[in-house]
This record gives C-alpha cells, structure tokens and sequence, in this order.
C-alpha cells in the first residue's frame, strides 16, 4: 500500500455518536522510525504488513512483526518504533465513539491487552483499501467510511472468536448487551423503563443491567441518559428548534429535568452549550 495519511472530519461531539472514523493510511517506515512516548484522545489500531518493531505502552514492551495488530487507547501514554535492520510497513485506523469499546472488547482489545496476531490478513488487507477508496468518495463518502470502519471491527472479531471458542457465552453476553443498545437507540425518543427494556431482550433486569455495566461501564438507565443528551447536542445545530422541542424530542417531557440532565453531563446549560457551539 502507498496511500498516505487521509483525515475524516470529527468535532467536539464525536464521542455523542456510536462509531466515527477519524482518520486512517499506511507507511513504509524508515530504520528507527518513532512516534511517542505520547497520548492520543481516540483510538488507533495499527496492523503489521512486513517487518518489525517495538510498542510500549504503561509497563509493557511488546516485540511485533508481520500480522500483528496494536492497539493505541485514549490517555494512555504509548511508544512505538521501527526496527533498525527491518523497519516495518504498517495500516492503521483511528476512529471514537459510544461503541467504540464494546467493539473492541469483542475483538478482545483493550489497554490491558493491546496486540494480537491476526490470520485474516487479506481480509483486513482489504478492509484499509475500502477505507481508502471511500475516501475518494463524494456523496456517499460517510457511509462507505462507516462501513469500511464496521467492515475492519468485524474481520477482527471474527478472527479472535475463531482462535477462542471457548468465549461463545462471552460473546452471546455481548449480543444482549448490543439489543440492549439498539432498543436505546431506537426508543431512546418514548417514555421507555429498564423493565421495558430487559422484557424486550428476554432477561431479567437485574442480569441485564450486570450484563450491561460490566460490558459498557455504564448502568442502562445511564447509557439511556448519556445517548439522550447526545442526540440533544446534535440537535442543537438546528437553530429551528427550540430548548424544549429538542428536550421533547429526545425522551424528555420536563425542560426542566432535561435542563438538569445536560447540565450534569455537558457542565454547561443547553442555552450555554448552544451558544459555545
């Protein structure tokens, strides 16, 4: 690959939204080539195409070559570096979001496990040439972002539950946790309950809600909250609209409530937020 470095717009609101690509491209790095010791706000993942080199993040130090995908996370300070006799050729991607850990938790990535080797290779070979080709795009280019991006989580999912069958209960968890998600996203606008929710997926609340924390961090009832706000704020663009039009529009029949919620997770009023905006 030769492509360069091709950046995605993003804004302040980027982690209101379940998955945005930042940025992506591909290198043929130079001997001692280096990026760090530094932080990033998203996360990269970057995948080997020949050669070797260095990655370290926290205490960790991780030798890596050919086939070996590493993930940078947000606020953790990483340091990488291509070998001197045998620099490598590496792809990267960088993306955020609301969903954007889940995914990865299913590829199991994370700061406490941050490299794999992976063996689909043309697969995700293939998925950085889509991303490229839909960043030549006009009208449709966000769409084929997105699902070059969707395309590149999935190859890694399904290449890391091919090596560990053994986490199909773990994997069957994630699938409640992600209709739990979904029902959000697609109620998130009607007086919904937790109870509503959980009768909907099929499970007991208090299991769900476990379920759910565990794999988001967050309870149901505040990942409801958050997304609620998050389509607040996008709503805010729209000077047409009133504070209570979009309070209504997003779940909320008291203002005044709405006005409390966006405070608490905005720090700002949603008059002041509109304005800074």
């Amino acid at each position: 690959m030769s492509y360069d470095d091709y950046r995605f717009h993003s804004d302040r609101s980027i982690r209101t939204i379940e998955l945005k690509l930042f940025y992506s491209g591909s290198e043929h790095c130079s001997p001692g080539h280096s990026w760090g010791p530094g932080l990033k706000d998203h996360y990269k993942i970057l995948y080997i195409h020949s050669g070797k080199g260095i990655y370290r993040v926290g205490e960790q130090t991780y030798n890596l070559s050919s086939g070996d995908v590493f993930l940078l996370s947000p606020e953790a300070v990483a340091y990488y570096r291509a070998d001197d006799q045998d620099p490598w050729t590496y792809s990267w991607i960088a993306f955020n979001g609301l969903n954007a850990e889940l995914y990865l938790r299913r590829a199991h990535l994370s700061l406490e496990h941050p490299v794999f080797r992976c063996t689909e290779r043309g697969a995700l070979e293939s998925c950085f040439q889509q991303v490229y080709e839909a960043s030549k795009m006009s009208t449709s280019r966000d769409t084929r972002l997105l699902s070059a991006l969707y395309s590149f989580l999935s190859v890694l999912i399904e290449d890391v539950q091919s090596k560990h069958p053994e986490t199909k209960q773990e994997n069957t968890q994630d699938l409640y946790v992600k209709k739990a998600i979904e029902f959000v996203h697609n109620n998130y606008s009607q007086a919904i309950t937790i109870g509503e929710m959980a009768d909907w997926i099929g499970l007991e609340r208090k299991y769900m809600s476990k379920l759910f924390k565990a794999a988001t961090g967050l309870t149901p009832q505040d990942y409801l909250i958050h997304f609620r706000i998050s389509k607040a704020c996008e709503l805010m663009n729209n000077p047409s609209l009133s504070i209570g039009e979009i309070a209504y529009s997003v779940g909320y029949k008291d203002q005044l409530l709405f006005s409390k919620m966006f405070k608490k997770l905005r720090k700002q009023s949603p008059s002041e937020y509109r304005k800074s905006s």
